[in-house]
């Protein structure tokens, strides 16, 4: 069992990787071969520049395309790679890798929501209606496992994430658009926006009553590695967080439901916030994220574990044509803690 001083978590966008010749989404051709030669090789040069002890991907169709990168990039043999049995590119879910001697027990996909996850309201003052939103499962199953960096301390679940993306939902199927056609044509983006905008934010409010049933009143360390698909003070990283007080005298902080952002925490050791992890429309973007429970937030009077630093791997944003070049359309967000009991 190993001892770490000190251990590093990688969140890492694969950008719908899968074998070439297989259909994803609506590209029925998928990638070719040479298309699929070319992200090996960006992917696996990156997981060899990496080499952190947990990694959390999203967007991986294919078990064997992961495998395949860690075996170019010389890993193989040193992680335990986490994907669903006989994960054959028929959907896209979220994957790990765990360095070896670390992973405790089996990790598990959580496609549902809480059973008793409930939207509903009669509003809270006389004026405002009724609202109800029916939703019960994640867009992408979210992976959870737990990790034991040390002997001598608890295991820490990690969960890894991908929200519904910011794109607008196609809704030109819908019986109800295509009935009136001629006037919701216009009004199809708006409409798009928000419904994709009500189930990431349902999404995150689900996560968020999963993690609370672990962190409340049982000091669990909990880190979630995604693609979150929004910024680090929008309100879906609110929800998820809790919104949690910083800058606490040493040792005097700490919430036990909260969750801190590992951006947050890099600024408060720079001069300048220039964290961005996806560019659209020449707007950057920080919808990659690290989050972690108050064990690894450094003013935390419950700290084990003190924030040593964040990398961004973002130059490949500037390349536009992701898809024959094999680089992804996501920065890669890399933190570092080092063992350091308050």
């Amino acid at each position: 069992m190993p001892n770490l001083r000190a251990f590093s978590l990688v969140t890492f966008n694969l950008y719908n990787l899968n074998l070439p010749g297989h259909s994803m989404y609506r590209d029925y051709d998928g990638w070719s071969s040479e298309q699929y030669e070319n992200k090996i090789v960006w992917t696996s040069y990156m997981l060899h520049l990496l080499q952190p002890d947990i990694f959390g991907f999203q967007e991986l169709w294919h078990e064997d395309a992961l495998t395949a990168a860690f075996e170019r990039a010389g890993l193989l043999e040193a992680y335990d790679i986490l994907t669903p049995p006989h994960h054959d590119g028929n959907k896209i879910i979220c994957a790990g890798a765990v360095k070896k001697g670390l992973l405790e027990e089996t990790p598990e996909w959580i496609e549902t929501f809480p059973e008793k996850f409930i939207l509903e309201s009669a509003g809270d003052d006389p004026q405002t209606p009724d609202i109800s939103v029916k939703i019960s499962s994640f867009s992408r199953p979210v992976l959870h496992f737990r990790i034991k960096p040390r002997e001598d301390r608890d295991a820490v679940s990690v969960f890894v994430a991908h929200l519904k993306s910011k794109a607008p939902t196609a809704i030109y199927r819908e019986g109800w658009y295509r009935d009136e056609y001629d006037y919701y044509k216009k009004h199809s983006e708006t409409l798009g926006y928000t419904l994709s905008t009500i189930r990431r934010s349902a999404e995150a409010a689900a996560l968020r009553m999963i993690l609370l049933d672990k962190l409340k009143d049982t000091d669990q360390s909990v880190i979630i590695l995604g693609d979150l698909n929004n910024s680090q003070l929008s309100d879906t990283l609110n929800i998820m967080t809790g919104q949690p007080r910083y800058l606490h005298g040493l040792y005097a902080g700490g919430g036990d439901v909260d969750l801190y952002t590992v951006a947050t925490l890099q600024e408060y050791r720079s001069l300048r916030d220039v964290y961005y992890t996806h560019i659209y429309q020449n707007i950057r973007e920080s919808l990659d994220h690290i989050l972690v429970s108050q064990e690894f937030y450094d003013n935390s009077r419950k700290r084990i574990w003190a924030f040593d630093g964040m990398e961004i791997y973002n130059d490949h944003l500037a390349d536009e044509d992701h898809k024959n070049t094999g680089t992804n359309d996501h920065g890669i967000v890399k933190a570092t803690f080092k063992y350091a009991p308050a």
